[in-house]
C-alpha cells in the first residue's frame, strides 16, 4: 500500500530528524571508534509512524544534516548506510505492530548485531586502516554492547508503549 505524503507527515518527519540530529551530534558522546547516543528514540517514532522505508530515509537525512552542521570527523558513506539500515530495522519491528517485549528486544538485538557488531567494525577498519579483528575496534564496541543493549531494549519498549500510536497516526495521516 502506497503512503500518501502530506504536509503533516513532512513536518513530523522534519521534527523527528531534527531531534535525532540533536541527540546524536550535540548530546551524544563520540570518540574515534565509538559513538554513544540516544538518537534511536526518534527512530522508534519514525518507524512506528512511517514504516521502514521512510524511517530509513529520515535517518539518512539526519545523518547528512548532522555531518553538515556538526562535523566531528571525515564523512564516510558506510555510516549513512548504517543509518538507513537502522531506520529499516526500526520500521520493520514497530510499523503497524503492537509494541511488545519481543519486538523491543528483537529490534535492539537486530540493530546491535547488524550495525554495531558487523557493519561498523568493517567501516572503522576501512576508515582507519586497522585490522578488522583489532582490539582497538572491538574493545569499546563490546563494552558498549553490554551496557547499551538492555538500555536500548527497555527504551524501545517504554517509548513504544508511551506513545499514543493510533492518535498520532490519525493526526499525521489526515
Amino acid at each position: 500500500m502506497k503512503q500518501k505524503i502530506t504536509t503533516r507527515m513532512i513536518a513530523t518527519m522534519g521534527l523527528l530528524v531534527a531531534l535525532q540530529v540533536v541527540l546524536s551530534q550535540v548530546l551524544g558522546i563520540e570518540t574515534q571508534y565509538l559513538r554513544l547516543s540516544f538518537s534511536f528514540v526518534p527512530t522508534i517514532i519514525m518507524g512506528m509512524l512511517f514504516g521502514p522505508l521512510w524511517a530509513g530515509i529520515g535517518c539518512v537525512l539526519a545523518d547528512f544534516l548532522g555531518m553538515a552542521l556538526f562535523p566531528k570527523a571525515a564523512f564516510f558513506f558506510g555510516f549513512t548506510i548504517n543509518a538507513f539500515i537502522g531506520g529499516l530495522i526500526y520500521g520493520y519491528f514497530f510499523y503497524k505492530k503492537e509494541i511488545s517485549w519481543k519486538n523491543a528486544i528483537g529490534c535492539a538485538l537486530a540493530t546491535t548485531i547488524v550495525i554495531s557488531l558487523i557493519l561498523t567494525p568493517i567501516w572503522l577498519s576501512m576508515m582507519y586502516n586497522q585490522p578488522l579483528f583489532s582490539w582497538v575496534i572491538w574493545a569499546p564496541r563490546l563494552i558498549k554492547t553490554v551496557i547499551m543493549l538492555p538500555i536500548q531494549a527497555i527504551l524501545n519498549y517504554m517509548v513504544g508503549r508511551m506513545i499514543p500510536l493510533q492518535k498520532l497516526i490519525k493526526r499525521v495521516s489526515v
